[in-house]
Protein backbone atom coordinates (compact mmCIF):
# COMPACT_ATOMS: atom_id res chain seq x y z
CA UNK A 1 0.00 0.00 0.00
CA UNK A 2 2.84 2.56 1.13
CA UNK A 3 4.60 1.27 -2.45
CA UNK A 4 1.32 2.28 -4.46
CA UNK A 5 0.61 5.38 -2.34
CA UNK A 6 4.15 6.67 -3.23
CA UNK A 7 4.00 5.92 -6.79
CA UNK A 8 0.36 7.69 -6.88
CA UNK A 9 1.57 10.91 -5.12
CA UNK A 10 4.78 11.24 -7.55
CA UNK A 11 2.19 10.65 -10.90
CA UNK A 12 0.40 13.42 -9.01
CA UNK A 13 3.01 15.54 -8.18
CA UNK A 14 4.23 14.97 -12.12
CA UNK A 15 0.80 15.83 -13.47
CA UNK A 16 0.48 18.82 -11.43
CA UNK A 17 3.81 20.18 -12.17
CA UNK A 18 2.85 19.44 -16.40
CA UNK A 19 -0.34 21.85 -15.92
CA UNK A 20 1.70 23.92 -14.40
CA UNK A 21 3.69 24.73 -17.84
CA UNK A 22 1.01 24.16 -19.62
CA UNK A 23 -1.05 26.92 -17.79
CA UNK A 24 2.34 28.89 -18.00
CA UNK A 25 2.78 28.72 -21.75
CA UNK A 26 -1.27 29.43 -22.56
CA UNK A 27 -0.71 32.43 -20.55
CA UNK A 28 2.18 33.45 -22.43
CA UNK A 29 0.45 33.37 -25.57
CA UNK A 30 -2.57 35.37 -25.11
CA UNK A 31 0.29 37.89 -23.73
CA UNK A 32 2.24 37.61 -26.76
CA UNK A 33 -0.99 38.07 -28.89
CA UNK A 34 -2.12 41.08 -26.40
CA UNK A 35 1.17 42.71 -27.15
CA UNK A 36 1.06 41.99 -30.94
CA UNK A 37 -2.56 43.68 -31.14
CA UNK A 38 -3.20 46.24 -29.03
CA UNK A 39 -7.03 47.37 -27.96
CA UNK A 40 -8.44 50.21 -30.33
CA UNK A 41 -10.61 52.28 -28.22
CA UNK A 42 -13.70 54.08 -29.74
CA UNK A 43 -13.73 56.57 -26.51
CA UNK A 44 -11.52 60.02 -27.44
CA UNK A 45 -8.69 60.98 -24.39
CA UNK A 46 -9.25 63.96 -23.01
CA UNK A 47 -5.78 64.87 -25.27
CA UNK A 48 -7.86 64.64 -28.49
CA UNK A 49 -10.72 66.57 -26.71
CA UNK A 50 -8.82 69.32 -26.29
CA UNK A 51 -6.78 69.33 -29.60
CA UNK A 52 -9.67 69.08 -31.99
CA UNK A 53 -11.23 72.36 -29.65
CA UNK A 54 -8.36 74.46 -30.40
CA UNK A 55 -8.17 73.04 -34.42
CA UNK A 56 -10.06 75.98 -35.38
CA UNK A 57 -8.83 79.59 -35.40
CA UNK A 58 -9.57 81.76 -31.80
CA UNK A 59 -12.08 84.73 -32.61
CA UNK A 60 -13.93 87.21 -30.14
CA UNK A 61 -15.74 88.97 -32.86
CA UNK A 62 -18.55 90.81 -31.66
CA UNK A 63 -22.07 90.43 -33.83
CA UNK A 64 -22.94 93.41 -34.44
CA UNK A 65 -25.83 93.12 -36.74
CA UNK A 66 -28.24 94.72 -34.66
CA UNK A 67 -25.50 98.05 -33.45
CA UNK A 68 -28.15 100.29 -35.83
CA UNK A 69 -31.36 99.27 -33.77
CA UNK A 70 -32.95 102.58 -32.53
CA UNK A 71 -35.50 103.18 -29.34
CA UNK A 72 -37.31 105.81 -28.48
CA UNK A 73 -37.47 106.87 -25.07
CA UNK A 74 -39.42 109.74 -23.39
CA UNK A 75 -39.02 111.15 -19.90
CA UNK A 76 -41.96 112.21 -18.35
CA UNK A 77 -43.14 115.44 -16.82
CA UNK A 78 -42.72 113.64 -13.38
CA UNK A 79 -39.15 112.82 -14.13
CA UNK A 80 -38.20 116.09 -15.25
CA UNK A 81 -39.76 118.28 -12.47
CA UNK A 82 -38.02 116.12 -10.31
CA UNK A 83 -34.21 116.79 -12.61
CA UNK A 84 -33.58 113.40 -13.30
CA UNK A 85 -33.13 114.25 -16.84
CA UNK A 86 -29.21 113.88 -16.55
CA UNK A 87 -29.27 111.14 -14.26
CA UNK A 88 -31.04 109.41 -17.01
CA UNK A 89 -29.16 110.44 -20.06
CA UNK A 90 -25.96 109.23 -17.96
CA UNK A 91 -27.75 105.62 -17.23
CA UNK A 92 -27.61 105.45 -21.90
CA UNK A 93 -24.26 106.84 -22.00
CA UNK A 94 -22.42 104.76 -19.97
CA UNK A 95 -24.29 101.70 -21.09
CA UNK A 96 -22.61 102.41 -24.37
CA UNK A 97 -25.83 103.82 -26.13
CA UNK A 98 -25.47 106.37 -28.62
CA UNK A 99 -28.20 109.69 -28.78
CA UNK A 100 -28.69 110.27 -32.08
CA UNK A 101 -32.19 112.88 -31.43
CA UNK A 102 -32.99 114.83 -28.29
CA UNK A 103 -35.40 117.74 -27.48
CA UNK A 104 -37.36 119.14 -24.72
CA UNK A 105 -41.03 119.99 -25.78
CA UNK A 106 -44.61 120.73 -24.70
CA UNK A 107 -46.05 118.02 -27.10
CA UNK A 108 -49.85 119.21 -26.53
CA UNK A 109 -52.97 116.66 -25.82
CA UNK A 110 -53.16 115.86 -29.89
CA UNK A 111 -49.96 114.49 -30.45
CA UNK A 112 -49.88 112.68 -26.90
CA UNK A 113 -52.86 111.11 -28.29
CA UNK A 114 -51.81 109.98 -31.11
CA UNK A 115 -48.68 108.39 -29.38
CA UNK A 116 -51.02 106.80 -26.93
CA UNK A 117 -53.41 105.75 -29.63
CA UNK A 118 -53.05 101.67 -28.48
CA UNK A 119 -54.26 102.71 -25.28
CA UNK A 120 -57.30 104.66 -26.25
CA UNK A 121 -60.20 102.43 -25.04
CA UNK A 122 -58.54 101.86 -21.38
CA UNK A 123 -59.96 103.52 -18.51
CA UNK A 124 -57.23 105.79 -17.67
CA UNK A 125 -56.56 107.39 -21.04
CA UNK A 126 -58.13 110.40 -20.89
CA UNK A 127 -56.42 111.17 -17.59
CA UNK A 128 -52.86 109.77 -18.93
CA UNK A 129 -53.13 112.10 -21.75
CA UNK A 130 -53.90 115.14 -19.08
CA UNK A 131 -51.05 114.28 -17.13
CA UNK A 132 -48.47 113.25 -20.20
CA UNK A 133 -49.67 117.27 -21.21
CA UNK A 134 -49.18 119.04 -17.55
CA UNK A 135 -45.44 119.67 -18.49
CA UNK A 136 -42.77 119.39 -20.78
CA UNK A 137 -40.79 116.35 -21.55
CA UNK A 138 -37.94 115.15 -22.95
CA UNK A 139 -37.93 113.11 -26.40
CA UNK A 140 -34.83 110.81 -26.93
CA UNK A 141 -34.04 108.32 -29.92
CA UNK A 142 -30.85 106.26 -29.06
CA UNK A 143 -29.04 103.92 -31.49
CA UNK A 144 -27.28 100.34 -30.41
CA UNK A 145 -27.06 96.43 -30.64
CA UNK A 146 -30.74 95.25 -29.03
CA UNK A 147 -31.45 98.82 -27.73
CA UNK A 148 -35.16 98.11 -27.45
CA UNK A 149 -34.94 95.26 -25.64
CA UNK A 150 -32.58 96.40 -23.40
CA UNK A 151 -33.82 99.35 -23.12
CA UNK A 152 -36.93 97.77 -21.31
CA UNK A 153 -34.12 96.14 -18.98
CA UNK A 154 -32.90 99.54 -17.71
CA UNK A 155 -36.80 101.08 -17.48
CA UNK A 156 -37.55 98.45 -15.04
CA UNK A 157 -41.51 97.25 -14.79
CA UNK A 158 -44.12 99.30 -15.72
CA UNK A 159 -45.23 99.35 -11.94
CA UNK A 160 -42.51 100.63 -9.90
CA UNK A 161 -43.49 98.00 -7.26
CA UNK A 162 -42.36 95.30 -9.42
CA UNK A 163 -38.90 96.68 -10.76
CA UNK A 164 -35.75 95.56 -9.26
CA UNK A 165 -32.97 97.81 -7.46
CA UNK A 166 -30.83 99.18 -10.06
CA UNK A 167 -33.61 100.00 -12.95
CA UNK A 168 -34.52 103.48 -13.52
CA UNK A 169 -38.02 102.53 -11.90
CA UNK A 170 -36.61 100.74 -9.41
CA UNK A 171 -34.44 103.83 -7.99
CA UNK A 172 -36.69 106.92 -8.74
CA UNK A 173 -40.28 106.07 -8.16
CA UNK A 174 -42.51 104.39 -6.44
CA UNK A 175 -46.36 103.95 -7.86
CA UNK A 176 -47.47 103.38 -11.36
CA UNK A 177 -48.98 106.64 -12.22
CA UNK A 178 -45.72 108.56 -11.74
CA UNK A 179 -43.42 106.12 -13.13
CA UNK A 180 -41.10 108.90 -15.05
CA UNK A 181 -39.92 107.21 -18.83
CA UNK A 182 -41.99 105.29 -21.65
CA UNK A 183 -39.58 103.58 -23.86
CA UNK A 184 -40.48 101.75 -27.22
CA UNK A 185 -41.38 97.66 -26.67
CA UNK A 186 -40.51 96.89 -29.84
CA UNK A 187 -38.28 97.42 -33.30
CA UNK A 188 -41.86 98.40 -34.91
CA UNK A 189 -43.03 100.63 -32.46
CA UNK A 190 -39.59 102.44 -31.69
CA UNK A 191 -39.81 103.28 -35.54
CA UNK A 192 -43.30 104.65 -35.85
CA UNK A 193 -42.43 106.35 -32.25
CA UNK A 194 -39.42 108.41 -33.19
CA UNK A 195 -40.60 109.24 -36.73
CA UNK A 196 -44.15 110.61 -34.92
CA UNK A 197 -41.23 112.69 -32.59
CA UNK A 198 -38.83 113.61 -34.71
CA UNK A 199 -38.03 114.26 -38.65
CA UNK A 200 -35.92 112.82 -40.80
CA UNK A 201 -33.07 115.55 -40.24
CA UNK A 202 -33.40 115.42 -36.61
CA UNK A 203 -32.08 112.41 -36.15
CA UNK A 204 -27.94 112.53 -36.66
CA UNK A 205 -26.03 109.81 -38.00
CA UNK A 206 -22.56 109.67 -36.41
CA UNK A 207 -19.84 107.26 -34.90
CA UNK A 208 -18.36 108.27 -31.56
CA UNK A 209 -14.62 107.72 -30.66
CA UNK A 210 -15.40 105.40 -28.19
CA UNK A 211 -17.59 103.11 -30.10
CA UNK A 212 -14.65 100.81 -30.78
CA UNK A 213 -14.25 100.48 -27.49
CA UNK A 214 -17.96 99.38 -27.59
CA UNK A 215 -18.16 96.77 -30.16
CA UNK A 216 -14.65 96.44 -30.95
CA UNK A 217 -13.42 92.99 -32.18
CA UNK A 218 -10.21 91.22 -31.42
Amino acid sequence: MRSFSFGARVLAGATGISATFMAGGLAKDKYNQYQASPIISTTPTLAAVARDAVKGPFSLKAEASSAKERTFIMIKPDGVQRGLVGDIIKRFEQKGFKLVAIRMMAPGEAHLREHYADLAARSFFPGLVKYMASGPVVAMAWEGENAVKTGRVMLGETNPRDSKPGTIRGDYCITVGRNIIHGSDAVESANHEIGLWFRDEDVCDWKPCQEDMVYGDN
